[in-house]
C-alpha cells in the first residue's frame, strides 16, 4: 500500500484526538500554506527556520492578528509533534501584536430593538443566544435531550474545548420553545413514516446504540428544512440548520433597526454577560455560565463598571 498523503495524515491524527472538524480544517489549511509559501517542499525536509519565516510572513507582511498568528503556530506544531514525529525547538518569530480590544455589547433596548425585527425560528435561536449565553454552535447544536424545562436548565455539550456546562434556559422563551419543538417532532414523525428520521450521534454512540439516532430525544432541537444524505452511510435524515442563516437574520434585523454598532451573533453573548454584571451577579457566577477555563477572560467584561448609569461619573456632569 502507498504511504497516505501528508495531509491524510495530518486528518488521521486530527480525528483520533478528537478534534473538531473545523479545527481540522484550519489546521490542514495552515499546512498547505506554509508549504506553498517554501516552495512546495515537504515540511519533513525543514525545521524551525522555515517555521520562524513563515510565522514572521504572517506578521509582518499580511498584518494577520495574534489569534491567526497563533493558530497557525498551534497547526505547525501539531503537524511536526503528532504526524512527522520530531519536537520544534526554540522559535524566533516575530510575534503578531495583541491589541486589548473590549467586546461590543448591545444596550437592553437595543437587544429588543433586534430581537423584534425577527421572526420564528431565528427570534427564537437569537433569543437563546441572549438569554443563555450561548455560543452561536453551541446554539445549532442543542438536542432535545439537552434542554430541561422543569429545571430551567440547558446541557451543553462539547463546547468550546470539548467541556460540557450547564447555563440557564430563559423563563421568556420556554412557551415558544415547546411550541417549536410541537412541529419539529411532527416533521420527525413523518420522516420516520418515510423510512428516513436519523440523526448523527456523537463518537461512538450510533454503534453502541444502534437505533438511538431515530429516537426523538437525540434530535435536533433546530433541524434544517431539507433531508440531508449522510456521505458514508448513504441514509437521508436532518442535519441542524446552517450557522449562515441565523446569521444573515441578524444581520438583517441589525440594519432595520438602525444600530450602527459592529453586531454578530456572538454580541448577544457579550451582552448576556454584562448585563448579568449590570444586576449584580457575581463574576464567578458568570464564569460559570460562559464555560471560561479561566475568570480572567470573564473579567473583561468589568469594562461596564466604569461606564453607563452605575458607572463612575463624569466631573463634567458636576458643573
Amino acid at each position: 500500500m502507498p504511504e497516505p498523503r501528508l495531509l491524510d495524515r495530518l486528518r488521521t491524527a486530527l480525528r483520533a484526538r478528537h478534534y473538531s472538524p473545523r479545527t481540522e480544517a484550519a489546521y490542514c489549511l495552515w499546512a498547505e500554506r506554509f508549504i506553498r509559501y517554501h516552495g512546495m517542499r515537504h515540511p519533513a525536509e525543514m525545521a524551525e527556520a522555515e517555521i520562524n519565516a513563515f510565522l514572521t510572513h504572517l506578521a509582518i507582511d499580511l498584518h494577520v492578528s495574534a489569534s491567526t498568528q497563533n493558530q497557525a503556530l498551534a497547526a505547525l506544531l501539531f503537524l511536526y509533534r503528532h504526524v512527522l514525529g520530531r519536537e520544534i525547538g526554540t522559535l524566533d518569530v516575530v510575534r503578531a501584536r495583541r491589541p486589548a480590544r473590549l467586546p461590543v455589547v448591545m444596550t437592553r433596548a437595543e437587544v429588543r430593538a433586534v430581537l423584534d425585527r425577527m421572526h420564528g425560528r431565528e427570534q427564537l435561536m437569537a433569543s437563546l443566544l441572549y438569554g443563555s449565553g450561548l455560543r452561536l454552535a453551541e446554539c445549532v447544536r442543542l438536542r432535545v435531550l439537552d434542554l430541561d424545562f422543569e429545571r430551567g436548565e440547558i446541557a451543553v455539550r462539547s463546547g468550546k474545548g470539548a467541556k460540557d456546562r450547564v447555563t440557564m434556559l430563559p423563563a421568556a422563551v420556554r412557551d415558544p420553545l415547546r411550541a417549536h419543538l410541537l412541529s419539529v417532532r411532527a416533521t420527525h414523525q413523518a420522516d420516520l413514516a418515510a423510512g428516513w428520521g436519523r440523526v448523527p450521534l456523537p463518537g461512538a454512540l450510533d454503534r453502541k446504540y444502534p437505533n438511538a439516532s431515530a429516537e426523538w430525544r437525540w434530535q435536533w432541537v433546530f433541524p434544517q428544512a431539507r433531508r440531508w444524505r449522510d456521505p458514508v452511510t448513504g441514509e437521508q435524515g436532518r442535519h441542524h440548520v446552517d450557522p449562515t442563516i441565523l446569521q444573515r437574520a441578524v444581520r438583517r434585523a441589525v440594519l432595520e433597526a438602525g444600530i450602527t454598532k459592529h453586531v454578530g451573533c456572538h454580541t448577544f453573548r457579550h451582552s448576556f454577560a454584562t448585563h448579568l454584571l449590570e444586576s449584580g451577579y457575581d463574576i464567578r457566577t458568570i464564569q460559570e455560565l460562559l464555560g471560561h477555563k479561566d475568570v480572567k477572560t470573564t473579567m473583561v467584561y468589568t469594562h461596564v463598571l466604569n461606564t453607563g448609569a452605575c458607572g463612575v461619573r463624569s466631573p463634567m456632569d458636576a458643573l
